[in-house]
């Protein structure tokens, strides 16, 4: 339900701003921009998303149904069980899906978005099994949604390479605002979804694995921040990130093979439905990204921005910070235009500027929300979201918040 409002709410603000930009301004283009948005935005949705995601669905579902035949999220859900149980008590112990989407949490926190967006859909598809209302959102899917919106990644190397390509004089300088901003953002939606679904948040379980991950990502930090300079992190982060996501499939199969099972039928067997989901998930990505575009391409961000900037400086505060909140607004809605602006907001006001920098940091604080909902809840069919969307998006601000007061403290 809340997809809908938000769909009309995109077009309807389109419409109002291009009708004042003709009447009051003469913009004779106005709806001309909006209309080619439209059929540029329908087209790259298919050809550009759509169709590659389909070769990644092929390939990793197909990887992900031998390890499931070599008994690797058994293996995982047995680790993380007592965990994902308190999180979430509507899976069962043992379940795949636990497995599943453990193996998707883990391919976030490395960055490897090619492997992480088909085990999170595998994931959404087990969870979508136990779901006795298949058109809403259960509460486990719920929380997984808004713990993958949240955007927790430890290895920020696009973010980091770009900055390179702008030419920063130190380009992995954001490497640990990033990391500290993406971890407040998953705690913070994380908690949100618990105290909505009133999960016991003081049980030990839960207790002891927040303080080892929280103990994990400072010691994460320490080191990168203190034992390697700018160019090891960018190599020790790319190295990590291949060499992890090789593994994946070897393991699998040199798994498989010790059980004595078929890998290549395997693989067939799990890669059938790849281009099946990819096809049924084409009107939800055309509907969400279509809206998107127009929205964007009626100017509704810069005003918003200037409304922002206005506020910020009647107060009597600092307005650096407004120059980067455009890569804050498109991040919920689409990660190619978030990108976009980051890198347009380094040229303007350069890679080592306070923008700058807080531009990258706001990439790397969360994910894109409205692109993911649609996404995962379109491949298994879900019409109604419930409150995923707004937890989502509290997620994004929670790290759009620590983001700004982490660069303000790191970079002044």
């Amino acid at each position: 339900m809340a997809l809908n409002y938000i769909w009309i709410a995109f077009f309807l603000i389109a419409f109002v701003i291009a009708l004042c930009k003709l009447i009051f301004l003469g913009d004779v283009d106005a709806f001309k921009l909006l209309v080619d948005g439209m059929f540029d935005m329908s087209k790259s949705s298919v050809m550009d998303i759509a169709l590659p995601l389909a070769g990644n669905m092929v390939l990793w579902l197909g990887i992900m149904n031998i390890g499931e035949r070599a008994g690797a999220m058994n293996f995982l859900a047995r680790i993380v069980g007592p965990f994902l149980s308190r999180l979430f008590p509507e899976v069962p112990k043992g379940h795949p899906a636990n497995g599943q989407m453990m193996m998707n949490f883990s391919a976030n926190l490395l960055g490897l978005d090619n492997a992480a967006t088909p085990l999170g859909l595998k994931a959404m598809g087990s969870l979508q099994e136990l779901n006795p209302d298949k058109e809403t959102a259960s509460n486990a899917q719920i929380m997984f949604l808004v713990l993958h919106t949240s955007g927790l990644q430890l290895l920020p190397v696009t973010i980091i390479a770009q900055r390179y390509i702008l030419h920063a004089k130190d380009p992995a300088d954001v490497f640990l605002p990033c990391i500290i901003a993406t971890y407040v953002a998953t705690v913070v939606g994380m908690l949100a979804v618990a105290l909505k679904q009133k999960i016991n948040l003081w049980d030990r379980v839960i207790l002891a694995w927040l303080g080892g991950m929280t103990a994990f990502v400072t010691l994460l930090v320490w080191y990168f921040t203190t034992q390697l300079n700018h160019d090891q992190i960018t190599f020790v982060s790319k190295a990590i990130s291949n060499t992890l996501i090789f593994c994946i499939p070897v393991v699998f199969i040199l798994g498989a093979l010790r059980k004595r099972v078929n890998v290549f039928e395997a693989f067939i067997d799990g890669a059938k439905g790849g281009f099946e989901v990819s096809v049924k998930i084409i009107p939800y990505l055309v509907a969400m990204l279509v809206a998107i575009s127009v929205f964007r391409n009626s100017g509704a961000l810069d005003y918003l921005n200037n409304g922002v900037r206005w506020v910020v400086a009647s107060a009597g505060l600092d307005t650096r910070f407004v120059d980067a909140l455009p890569v804050a607004y498109m991040k919920p809605l689409s990660g190619s235009g978030s990108k976009a602006m980051m890198i347009s907001t380094m040229q303007t006001y350069g890679a080592d500027s306070f923008a700058g920098r807080l531009g990258s940091v706001f990439n790397g604080s969360a994910d894109t929300t409205f692109y993911i909902v649609a996404l995962y809840f379109g491949s298994v069919g879900i019409k109604k979201s419930r409150y995923a969307i707004p937890a989502g998006l509290i997620a994004d601000l929670a790290g759009v918040i620590a983001a700004i007061f982490i660069c303000y403290l790191f970079f002044g």
